[in-house]
């Protein structure tokens, strides 16, 4: 899976220090009715071997940010702990401009894909460690010999050295890495080897993410998983999508009911849009068939890759095809996601009108997160083929997503998307991440091949619930803890 890139903050000073993310429980109960009696068993034996395991001990996840693949993570597996009678907490870091900045080159480096080519040299190192220690002194009271805690990806695992002394069991979990290291990789694997080490254990997404100075010993292989009840999993009824994306006026149809924000939530900020907002193209006709990517404004993601095979590809696609590619509404000061979202609106003003006529840019809400979640269940379900055009991935949760809703997907064969879908029998794989013809021969066959279509989609939704639901990732942590404990 790969974590959202960190958004900057305007000025070089903390705005509140580190701070913590409530969780509230839900119920084990619920989660474990979706599962088969065998799986059910096995999963609520692990809940009571983790209840017995903990007494005593609270378990902190400390990441860099709320939001994102981590954010979402958390969000979901953490309440599932909470019900459980584990004390379990979730903190967040905060930085100033420069720590973000040094963040997200090594989110980028790690992906061997450097964006801004800014070094990762000793006055890099020398901030990254003096924010973290100043994060550190606001709860260094709190967390306190025997605790567990769960750091999570580049930005946090400056801690572990320090948390190490004061007692606690850490384990850094990377949601990043890459099947080819380089000589781009082993700048950020140079940068974090020190803090890394200090580790008691290091959790990857895939086995090939292990750099070499790093024993395999210590090392455990975790994959991120879907949540059935989230609100982008639950089920949703044909009525209710259709509902949801004409209110949003992400489809066409009747107006929206009421204004976005108007449901009793938390105040927000006037310049932050809660609500969907089509910023090219208009609303997808309804009875159009609709090729869909949802991803973060990220280069990695290369929705702008996406938006020129259609426009290369369009004479090859039946006639009531439309594209959408739908990410979130930019945060203020994320300089990056805003280039790649002006990038691809840029791009699509100077597409030829019939083309144009057939593609949409929509952004979706950044401070509802429900609504946003309804939102991305909702699109998926409504799309014909889901395509994930990655240039790098660490997991790739947006496919594991697709596949839960029994989409017919297409994805590039690269990072963890690779142990998600087997090419020809839950899904479709581009094998070369640049290939626009290839990604658009494989949309245009299940577009005209239906039946295929539908066999991916079964056997896609069958595979995310034998090995991607949260039952299996909360007990390989069990198991995890249990070794270390």
């Amino acid at each position: 899976m790969s974590r959202a890139p960190l958004a900057p903050k305007p000025v070089q000073e903390f705005d509140r220090g580190m701070w913590t993310v409530d969780v509230d429980p839900s119920p084990l109960a619920a989660l474990a009715a979706q599962l088969d009696d065998v799986a059910e068993r096995r999963f609520t034996a692990g809940a009571e071997r983790a209840r017995t395991l903990l007494a005593g001990r609270r378990v902190w996840n400390v990441s860099a940010t709320a939001t994102g693949g981590v954010g979402e993570l958390l969000r979901t597996l953490l309440p599932y702990v909470r019900d459980a009678g584990i004390d379990a907490r979730w903190l967040v870091v905060d930085g100033d401009e420069q720590f973000f900045r040094i963040a997200t080159r090594l989110h980028h480096v790690l992906h061997a894909h450097p964006v801004d080519g800014g070094p990762l040299g000793a006055e890099e190192m020398a901030h990254y460690d003096r924010v973290l220690a100043r994060n550190l002194d606001e709860v260094r009271e709190n967390i306190t010999a025997g605790d567990v805690v769960l750091l999570h990806d580049p930005a946090t695992v400056g801690l572990a050295p320090e948390l190490r002394r004061r007692g606690a069991v850490v384990v850094w979990r990377c949601h990043i890495g890459t099947d080819a290291p380089d000589g781009v990789t082993d700048l950020a694997w140079a940068f974090l080897e020190p803090s890394i080490a200090q580790a008691d254990r290091v959790v990857l997404s895939r086995a090939t993410y292990r750099p070499g100075f790093l024993d395999a010993a210590v090392v455990r292989v975790i994959s991120p998983s879907v949540d059935p009840l989230s609100a982008k999993n639950r089920m949703l009824e044909p009525a209710e999508v259709e509902q949801l994306l004409q209110d949003a006026g992400l489809l066409a149809g009747d107006a929206p009911a009421g204004a976005p924000g108007d449901d009793g939530g938390p105040p927000v900020s006037a310049d932050v849009p809660t609500g969907a907002t089509m910023r090219a193209g208009g609303p997808v006709p309804v009875n159009a068939r609709m090729l869909l990517q949802v991803s973060r404004w990220d280069r990695l993601k290369d929705m702008s890759g996406l938006l020129i095979a259609f426009d290369e590809g369009f004479d090859d696609l039946p006639e009531d095809v439309h594209l959408l590619l739908a990410g979130e509404e930019v945060a203020p000061h994320d300089s990056a996601a805003a280039a790649i979202l002006a990038d691809c609106l840029q791009m699509w003003e100077g597409l030829e009108p019939a083309v144009r006529s057939r593609t949409h840019v929509a952004c979706l809400p950044l401070v509802d997160r429900e609504r946003n979640a309804l939102l991305v269940n909702a699109l998926q379900r409504r799309a014909a083929v889901i395509v994930q055009k990655s240039l790098a991935e660490g997991f790739g949760l947006t496919v594991a997503e697709a596949l839960w809703k029994g989409r017919p997907v297409v994805a590039t064969a690269v990072g963890g998307i690779q142990d998600q879908i087997a090419d020809g029998t839950n899904g479709l794989l581009v094998k070369d991440p640049t290939d626009l013809h290839g990604l658009v021969a494989a949309v245009a066959r299940l577009l005209a091949e239906p039946a295929f279509a539908e066999q991916l989609g079964l056997a896609a939704h069958d595979r995310v619930r034998r090995d991607f639901l949260s039952d299996r990732h909360l007990l390989q942590y069990v198991d995890l803890l249990d070794e270390l404990l």
